[in-house]
């Protein structure tokens, strides 16, 4: 007996539907997607279409399961194609979803970064006039080379 209680939690109930994880179903039509852009599923569609075609045409009368016009191999092929462009457009989603993931991050630390370059180039401008400002080493020689000759120059006063 259960009772409804709004101060406990349900329990838990079972259900017939079977579990869904939409990330599992988008890794599995990607990698199918991946396979369906490789050469090797083209030599491997060619060669299946080519047995089928010979056998088809070739082989004795009791052996031919799909006569001339191969209508169900045209059923076969069509019904590969109607399940594979979903997923390739399933997988074209989220590779898209990812790749705006990657733009986003990509903005953010171009934005980091050029309020770095903004900061550090008003540093470098303020370095710099704060050594226009400074005696340079050259400057204080000179200076001092000429205030000694100054000194050397008027030298005591006689009767001093």
């Amino acid at each position: 007996m259960t009772t409804d209680r709004l101060d406990q939690p349900r329990e838990l109930r079972r259900t017939l539907r079977p579990h869904y994880d939409p990330e599992a179903f988008g890794r599995l039509s990607e990698q199918i997607a991946r396979f369906l852009g490789t050469a090797r599923f083209i030599v491997y569609m060619t060669v299946f279409v080519a047995v089928w075609v010979i056998w088809n045409v070739a082989a004795p009368a009791g052996w031919k399961f799909d006569p001339y016009p191969f209508i169900f191999l045209t059923l076969m092929l069509s019904l590969q194609a109607s399940y594979a462009a979903p997923l390739i457009l399933l997988a074209q989603n989220r590779q898209d979803d990812r790749d705006r993931i990657q733009y986003e991050q990509d903005r953010e630390a171009a934005e980091r970064n050029q309020a770095e370059i903004e900061y550090l180039t008003r540093e470098i401008a303020g370095l710099r006039l704060a050594l226009n400002d400074v005696a340079t080493r050259d400057y204080l020689r000179s200076e001092l080379g000429r205030l000694l000759e100054e000194l050397k120059g008027t030298g005591p006063e006689p009767g001093r």
